[in-house]
């Protein structure tokens, strides 16, 4: 929970009315790095809405703990449970979109065509954010169309333990194992929002793919 408080956190500094996007940027980071220095609080007692999931015990790791300086935890236990879940949501769906980063700008594709009518092969499709505009219209609808079902019938949102019976590729845990995956996925899942978020910003900023930064040797911060 704590890089889902911490984004909570940079939202409401950014809503401050500044006079630029730097001065809010500083500001956010500045008060970013001393929240660092507040200890890790002890976890409050689990809610019955909660204790099915052990949400209070996933993604507590070092070197934060259980990082709450806001105690939304306390204040507002019911909601804490639905942030929890789109942040499970996020770090999910960012891991796809990372890897779907590397393994494009590696040249792996699908064979064959994306669109015939069009005469657009999967190999035409550029890398980077680019690429998503070469998809065309009816192609765009079909992914929001198959988005739609994911989130309303098949692993509908409004389950937010985000167990869907699958397991991990069919294998199920449980006790500390079970608890030890879920950290993982957490943990995962945060460096990717991180990195998918980075990379696309890095590009916004450079104009060039991953696969091109790191070609040229462009991969410094700034």
């Amino acid at each position: 929970e704590g890089l889902d408080l911490s984004f909570g956190v940079l939202g409401r500094l950014i809503s401050v009315p500044l006079k630029n996007t730097m001065s809010r940027l500083a500001l956010a980071l500045c008060l970013a790095s001393a929240a660092a220095f507040v200890g890790p609080s002890a976890a409050p007692k689990a809610t019955s809405a909660l204790k099915a999931v052990e949400e209070f015990e996933v993604g507590v790791q070092p070197p934060a703990g259980f990082f709450d300086p806001l105690n939304y935890c306390e204040d507002q236990p019911e909601s804490f449970a639905r942030r929890r879940a789109v942040e499970r949501k996020h770090g999910r769906i960012s891991m796809v979109a990372i890897t779907g980063v590397l393994v494009h700008n590696a040249q792996i594709e699908f064979p064959g065509y994306l669109s015939k009518s069009a005469d657009l092969k999967f190999s035409d499709v550029p890398d980077g954010l680019n690429g998503f505009f070469s998809i065309p219209g009816a192609g765009i609808a079909q992914i929001l169309l198959f988005c739609g079902l994911v989130e309303l019938a098949w692993w509908p949102a409004n389950n937010y333990s985000g167990d869907y019976g699958v397991g991990f590729f069919g294998t199920s845990y449980e006790g500390e194992e079970k608890t030890k995956k879920l950290n993982a996925e957490m943990a995962n899942g945060r460096l990717a929002m991180l990195g998918i978020f980075g990379n696309m910003v890095a590009e916004a900023q450079t104009g060039q793919t991953l696969g091109e930064q790191m070609g040229a040797g462009n991969m410094i911060p700034f």
